[in-house]
């Protein structure tokens, strides 16, 4: 594989958020050091963090000018040193706070990847290292769901969410989600038991009479805002998760998620993504509507 000395990538010029994303057509392809791939990226995820890093507010995030995006799944064009097991031309996803996915070419250390799962395109395997671990780890490891329970999902049109749905019910729980009215018709095709609408008058109160009075054994509250409070008020107890964080700080635990994630995959639980795909050139407006709470599940950036 020939390997260019510039290429195509999206730069955030600014704090100011996604609106002053840039097209930038001669940045320099990475050169990937000692236990690092370099990935020749055909798909990129969006994510809100993607979004809380342009307004600076993403805990340890680059600061401008920085190539943007962390989630990118592709092949590897090259390798570091110190690097086995991962062959040039093998197809993999990876995740990695700024590594600049949002680009045709991004490096990652080898042990952020995963392989595309056989049969599967590459776009269809973005959320498999960001959104779905997030869900699982949220509802098992952290959450203790078990079957009876009640799980109140937050935002369940998106990627986080619609897995965490799948996943829910799977386990055996009983799932109240929320959404605009619009995705309604999405979430409960995916098992949702309710759904409730985000904007509602008393979230908190709806989620409490489904409960008998008793509120939810577990909340994922991916949103924030207003229903913050109503989640709050409706569950029994609190945990924070960031899956970058738990991947650093207890990196056995994110190796037994993913181990249950492929075996949820091999079970047919969870199905290759259908993500909606923007044109790399595209990306502000990608982000502009997720932002906007304007989008059904996953988004790719196609470089």
């Amino acid at each position: 594989m020939i390997i260019p000395a510039t290429m195509r990538a999206l730069q955030q010029t600014s704090l100011n958020g996604p609106q002053d994303l840039r097209l930038t057509t001669k940045a320099p392809v990475p050169v990937p050091g000692p236990g690092e791939i370099l990935i020749r990226v055909t798909a990129a995820g969006v994510n809100f963090g993607d979004i809380s890093q342009a307004y600076g507010t993403f805990l340890g995030g680059p600061q401008p000018p920085y190539l943007a995006g962390f989630e990118a799944a592709g092949e590897i064009a090259a390798r570091g040193e110190a690097v086995t097991g991962l062959e040039p031309g093998a197809r993999v996803i990876g995740v990695g706070i700024g590594c600049g996915a949002f680009a045709e070419y991004t490096a990652l250390p080898a042990a952020a990847v995963v392989p595309v799962p056989a049969g599967w395109a590459e776009q269809q395997a973005l959320g498999l290292v960001v959104n779905w671990p997030t869900a699982l780890a949220a509802l098992r490891p952290l959450g203790g769901v078990a079957a009876g329970q009640t799980v109140l999902i937050h935002a369940a049109a998106g990627g986080t969410g619609q897995a965490a749905v799948k996943m829910a019910k799977h386990y055996g729980a009983t799932v109240i989600a929320t959404a605009s009215p619009g995705k309604h018709e999405t979430v409960r095709a995916l098992g949702a038991d309710h759904v409730l609408d985000t904007r509602g008058p008393d979230l908190a109160a709806e989620v409490l009479r489904l409960t008998d009075g008793t509120g939810a054994d577990l909340v994922l509250e991916s949103a924030g805002g207003a229903t913050l409070g109503a989640s709050l008020t409706a569950a029994k107890r609190v945990i924070g998760l960031n899956i970058g964080v738990l991947v650093q700080a207890a990196p056995q635990i994110f190796g037994e998620v993913m181990g249950e994630l492929f075996a949820l995959i091999a079970a047919g639980v969870l199905t290759p993504g259908q993500p909606t795909a923007y044109e790399l050139a595209d990306g502000p407006k990608a982000l502009a509507e997720l932002e906007a709470r304007a989008t059904v599940g996953k988004l790719a950036l196609l470089p």
